[in-house]
């Protein structure tokens, strides 16, 4: 699966003269998302960026403290179930 993902990612068009980085930050991003919601799953209602460097380590990802410091920051105090109630409620509209 992860090999389909790389393939899939790799012939995205890009516009000319830019490279496939551009599309980087959005895709970073997820994966921090993605981490943060493993840890939960696993038991841990409070994942520290470390939580999230040894899940993306794992399976060879990147990790960029940066990211991952500022997603724990934003997600402080709050539970997973209320902040996905809340990104339901502004769905609502579409």
């Amino acid at each position: 699966a992860i090999a389909a993902a790389q393939v899939g990612a790799a012939a995205l068009p890009t516009p000319t003269g830019a490279s496939p980085r551009h599309l980087q930050p959005a895709t970073m991003g997820m994966k921090y998302c993605a981490a943060y919601l493993m840890a939960v799953l696993a038991g841990n209602d409070s994942p520290s960026p470390g939580d999230l460097q040894k899940i993306l380590e794992s399976v060879e990802a990147e990790y960029d403290s940066s990211i991952a410091e500022k997603l724990v920051s934003e997600l402080e105090g709050k539970t997973v179930h209320e902040v996905v109630a809340a990104g339901k409620e502004k769905l609502k509209g579409f």
